[in-house]
C-alpha cells in the first residue's frame, strides 16, 4: 500500500447495511429531519439541508466536529433496493477539509534566517 493509498483510507469510511424494508420507507427516514436524526444528529451538521440529493437514492450532508480543530466532512446516504426485496444503504464518511489537503513547510527549508536590527 503506497502513502497516497493510506491517507485516502483514513479519510473516507463506508458503511453498508441491509433492510427488510422498502427503499421508500428508508428514504424517509434519511430525507425527514426528525427521523434523520437517529442517523445523524443535527448538531453534527453544519447545515440541515442536504448540500445534494437524488430523490429516494443518495442524499449529502456537510458535518462540522464540535470541538477544535473543527474539521469539516461530508456523509453520503445511498439507497438502492435490493435482491431480497429489500434496502441496501450505503453511508460514505469523507474528511474533506480543505485544511487537510495544505501542503505543510518542513520545519528545516534551509531556507537563510533573517534577523531584524533592534
Amino acid at each position: 500500500m503506497t502513502e497516497k493509498d493510506n491517507t485516502e483510507a483514513a479519510v473516507r469510511l463506508v458503511f453498508e447495511y441491509e433492510f427488510d424494508a422498502s427503499p421508500q420507507k428508508v428514504w424517509r427516514a434519511i430525507s425527514i429531519p426528525e427521523l434523520r436524526a437517529n442517523w445523524l444528529p443535527e448538531q453534527d451538521l453544519s447545515h440541515s439541508e442536504p448540500i445534494a440529493v437524488v430523490p429516494e437514492q443518495s442524499a449529502s450532508y456537510r458535518m462540522r466536529e464540535a470541538e477544535p480543530p473543527f474539521l469539516e466532512s461530508l456523509v453520503t446516504f445511498q439507497i438502492a433496493a435490493n435482491d431480497n426485496g429489500g434496502t441496501s444503504l450505503t453511508i460514505i464518511h469523507e474528511l474533506d477539509d480543505t485544511r487537510l489537503h495544505l501542503k505543510s513547510q518542513a520545519a528545516n527549508t534551509n531556507m537563510q534566517s533573517a534577523m531584524r536590527a533592534a
